[in-house]
């Protein structure tokens, strides 16, 4: 090795230490750092983020890893000189290193689901018992015919109860944050929440943003209808093939959101393995297109939830 490429080693090493105590700075300032604690811990910040339960929330540098990340920067930046340190002076933001925001906890709608949504304003209601909340999966709870009918189902196992359905087919963990801080469920007071959402999260977000998006979205909820008990689904599978890569992140996102379930107002229930047969594929008979429930598949998750959605409802 030459020794002006051993000369060089050092200050490489420094430099890129000092890019990722730069990086830790720009990711602590665009999402700070976790809860108080508990369920209501969680932050605010000035990106927009909602609240996360800190059961689910991504690791975030501590003060004091803050602090020894800025100081390794400077101690990079005081060693340089002569035009390297006149082309930092010249653009000091050049070096800076930021991690995106997490969009699943940014509440965003869709410009394409606000007819939608208005129409979920417009559905005020004093006396619903059972609110649905999701995306596609849950807003076919009301086709009356087709593929994806749920709607006889639904009525078959559920029609006893007043029930508002605010599915929206396609939507986000960021969209029911929207949907729910702009108003849809104002007035209702539900006995219970049946909440799937974050499989359209999964092309986009990764698995521990997914699971943040769903945090909180359990927090509003807990929030808009405090008297309501939440039973929470794991994200279905998707895919025909067991081996499709789309279930292991569902699977990583189901395990971090079971942490959410207290025993008390939120229950936590994964029923996925119904949709499966003995080698773990999704039979064309239950999902046609190995993500929306067929009738039969809607008479599986009928029947699966049938029992601890009754226990809540009595509750």
């Amino acid at each position: 090795m030459l020794s002006n490429q051993r000369s060089m080693l050092p200050r490489a090493r420094v430099f890129v230490v000092a890019v990722l105590a730069f990086s830790l700075v720009g990711t602590a300032l665009a999402q700070p750092g976790g809860g108080r604690g508990g369920r209501g811990g969680g932050f605010f910040n000035r990106t927009g983020e909602a609240q996360v339960p800190d059961t689910v929330a991504m690791p975030r540098p501590s003060q004091e890893e803050l602090a020894r990340a800025r100081e390794l920067f400077d101690e990079f930046v005081s060693g340089i000189e002569g035009d390297d340190r006149a082309l930092l002076e010249r653009y000091p933001r050049m070096l800076e290193v930021t991690t995106p925001v997490n969009t699943a906890i940014v509440p965003n709608l869709s410009q394409g689901f606000r007819g939608r949504h208005a129409d979920n304003l417009a559905a005020r209601s004093s006396d619903t018992e059972l609110l649905l909340m999701g995306d596609s999966i849950t807003d076919f709870w009301r086709q009356d015919q087709g593929p994806y009918a749920g709607k006889p189902v639904l009525d078959e196992y559920f029609g006893h109860w007043k029930i508002a359905n605010f599915g929206i087919a396609g939507d986000t963990t960021q969209g029911v944050l929207y949907r729910l801080q702009n108003g849809e469920g104002e007035g209702f007071s539900p006995r219970a929440v049946m909440l799937m959402i974050g499989t359209n999260n999964t092309g986009r977000n990764s698995a521990p943003e997914i699971a943040e998006g769903v945090g909180a979205v359990v927090l509003e909820l807990e929030r808009r209808f405090p008297e309501a008990k939440i039973l929470l689904l794991g994200i279905f599978p998707r895919g025909a093939a067991a081996d499709n890569p789309a279930r292991a992140t569902i699977a990583e996102i189901n395990s971090i959101i079971s942490r959410l379930d207290d025993g008390e107002t939120v229950h936590y229930l994964d029923i996925g393995e119904v949709f499966l047969d003995d080698d773990g594929n999704i039979p064309a008979s239950v999902m046609s297109d190995a993500l929306h429930p067929s009738p039969e598949g809607y008479r599986l998750w009928a029947e699966a939830v049938q029992e601890p959605l009754t226990e809540l409802m009595a509750q």
